[in-house]
């Protein structure tokens, strides 16, 4: 039964709750409001906020007031550290597609993250708050938490003054007017990039609060950057993305839901806030606020650049090149006992192989239609439990899993792509990790899908192929078939990737890419083309998907979290999005230094070692040095040098999208 004080209970914990996704969500609202910069790392300030906090509060164990110091410098510290982030990574930025600053971030994520892991280790902290805020207190009769009151009035405070602060001083009003017409304030004679670099560095000021007053109340660990950022997004959306009022409003309601669900309606629970998050974005993907207070959405917006398409290298060399990379792949597995072990074969090049075919999944409809798909670990995550839940609960023969995995990874792109393809750009991108999200959340409730466990078959990589006795298949000693049999799908899904993008339909899916105005004014039903294309990127999603969960024998729910579709995306333009092979090229790149990075990590001693186990940080550096400096990708490299020092003599003048286009019509 529930009664009055219980409820008035859950309530108060949902506000302390929802006021620290007030400043998440408050912080983030004002950099895209002001900046039109979709901050993915900003849940990683909120990370180290509170790191810093335990390192200043640690210091000053002895001193009187530490924890008030620590709340009061670690925020501070941060706005500094992202005020420098800004000016050297996301500056460069301004005046291109917005969906660059998502991509940029996402390297963020991963060079904060792991330096945050070098810094501090991998075991939780404690930052308990001081006395003075510890306990209960009783009002009229009704006893609660006074850390949770102090939360809550804090939070308030804060959201109140950065309100003030941006309605109704000098400052304010130069940002607001930024926002509007960026070319109007330089004209007054304003620098306006020094007040977007105080705006960036103000918001990460709030994200660190939020995890300082978070953490003291629950604690500091690994991964809270990524627990928080998503739901916060959820926030932002459900209010109007860049609306301060939106993130107040979105916030308290997330943050009362959530705990109401979590009391009352466990089962519900990390579900209703991505339904919600999806039927808003459906039914008006602005938001409950509509157009923020002082943005204006018809600010410029660059193009997404493609790759080169071979850059000074012709058609025919490619051809040759690629048939020869083929060659070698086929080759690899003789070397087993001469020149290496059957590690490199069978897990090694088969996780690149995979992953290959999982960015070529991607590039089909970023590269090609323009759409940046970051929930696109869903239709891998579907092809996986297909796979693995027909093997287990049907037949054991691998042929009809992968089917399955690839026909339901079909349906489910088919009825996002129907519902999700109505909206566009920064929308598009964050109704699809709604969906993610809420399939994320399901497979973790069901008994069938193994719950947070997943499924493992126990099953070698070649189990049921449908060849001979069932159990292992070998070829010539450790060779293995399945080696084969996943090389073979890859090279098959590439060419006939290909072939669809030299048809009339790559060509309408380019057309629209490039302006999707000109394309409809053509006689073209370009959101028809955009759903066909998601439907055969999705089903190519759930191809790898299902490879993959072969080869590692069973799938858990790791196979939809959303950082998946950030690495895939990491290695979609790090090869080169627009050339179906550029990112293949950019998953062996990827998973390559990864492997070096790891074996050099285990053999190197002392700190230079511990550094070089961090991989994910070193590859989070490397990308967001391509997304500046080099963003049409590896397959341009030879040509964007050959521009800039005037390398390698004459030839291959063609810019990346003619490249790009005489690849497809050739």
């Amino acid at each position: 039964m529930v009664t009055g004080g219980t409820l008035l209970t859950q309530l108060l914990n949902g506000l302390s709750v929802g006021m620290v996704y007030v400043l998440l969500a408050a912080g983030l609202s004002i950099i895209f409001g002001v900046m039109d910069v979709i901050n993915f790392a900003h849940g990683e300030f909120y990370a180290l906020g509170a790191y810093l906090a335990v390192g200043i509060a640690a210091a000053l164990s002895g001193v009187t007031g530490g924890f008030w110091i620590a709340l009061v410098a670690a925020p501070l510290i941060v706005g500094v550290i992202g005020g420098l982030t800004e000016r050297v990574t996301i500056r460069p930025l301004y005046g291109r597609n917005p969906l660059y600053h998502i991509l940029l971030t996402f390297g963020l994520v991963l060079v904060i993250a792991d330096g945050i892991e070098i810094i501090w280790g991998t075991q939780p902290k404690n930052f308990a708050p001081p006395a003075l805020l510890s306990g209960p207190i009783t009002i009229a009769g009704f006893q609660y938490s006074l850390y949770n009151y102090f939360v809550i009035a804090v939070g308030a405070l804060i959201a109140a003054g950065t309100w003030l602060a941006l309605t109704e001083t000098r400052v304010g009003i130069i940002i607001r007017g930024g926002s509007q017409d960026r070319g109007m304030v330089r004209a007054l004679g304003i620098d306006i990039d020094r007040y977007y670099t105080l705006v960036f560095a103000f918001g990460c000021v709030l994200a660190a609060f939020a995890g300082i007053v978070l953490g003291a109340k629950q604690e500091v660990a690994l991964g809270m950057g990524n627990a928080i950022i998503i739901p916060a997004f959820v926030v932002v959306v459900l209010g109007g993305l860049g609306s301060f009022r939106g993130a107040v409003v979105g916030g308290l309601g997330i943050g009362i839901v959530q705990t109401l669900t979590q009391t009352y309606v466990p089962a519900l629970t990390g579900v209703i806030v991505y339904l919600l998050m999806v039927g808003i974005l459906l039914v008006k993907p602005q938001g409950l606020f509509g157009n923020p207070e002082w943005q204006n959405h018809g600010g410029e917006e660059g193009d997404l650049l493609t790759g080169g398409g071979g850059g000074i290298l012709d058609t025919t060399t490619r051809r040759y090149l690629a048939a020869a990379l083929v060659g070698v792949l086929a080759l690899v597995p003789l070397g087993i006992g001469v020149t290496y072990s059957s590690y490199i074969p069978n897990s090694l090049v088969l996780n690149v192989l995979v992953w290959a075919l999982f960015a070529l999944s991607l590039d089909f409809v970023m590269g090609y239609a323009g759409l940046v798909s970051l929930g696109h670990v869903l239709f891998y995550g579907v092809g996986a439990y297909a796979t693995v839940m027909m093997a287990m609960y049907v037949t054991p023969v691998f042929w009809v899993g992968l089917l399955a995995g690839v026909a339901l990874a079909l349906a489910v792109a088919w009825f996002v792509g129907y519902l999700s393809i109505r909206v566009s750009g920064v929308y598009f991108a964050m109704i699809t990790l709604g969906f993610a999200q809420l399939a994320y959340n399901l497979v973790t409730k069901f008994d069938i899908t193994g719950g947070s466990d997943g499924l493992y078959t126990g099953y070698d990589a070649t189990y049921g192929l449908g060849i001979g006795e069932v159990g292992q298949v070998s070829l010539l000693g450790d060779i293995q078939l399945f080696y084969y049999v996943v090389l073979a799908l890859v090279v098959g899904s590439y060419l006939v990737a290909r072939q669809i993008m030299r048809a009339p339909f790559g060509s309408v899916l380019q057309a629209i890419r490039e302006s999707e105005d000109r394309a409809e004014f053509l006689g073209y039903d370009t959101v028809e083309y955009k759903r066909r294309a998601f439907m055969v990127s999705g089903g190519l999603a759930g191809l790898a998907g299902g490879l993959a969960t072969i080869n590692s024998f069973g799938v858990g729910p790791s196979f939809l979290f959303w950082l998946k579709s950030g690495e895939v995306i990491v290695m979609t333009l790090l090869g080169g999005m627009g050339t179906l092979y550029g990112p293949m090229l950019g998953a062996g790149a990827f998973l390559g230094l990864k492997e070096i990075l790891l074996t050099f990590g285990e053999s190197t001693p002392g700190l230079l070692g511990e550094v070089l186990s961090q991989w994910q940080g070193i590859l989070g550096l490397i990308f967001v040095v391509f997304v500046i400096y080099v963003p049409e990708g590896l397959v341009s490299l030879p040509e964007t040098l050959q521009a800039r020092f005037g390398a390698g003599g004459g030839g291959g003048g063609e810019s990346a999208t003619d490249a790009t286009d005489a690849e497809v019509s050739d």
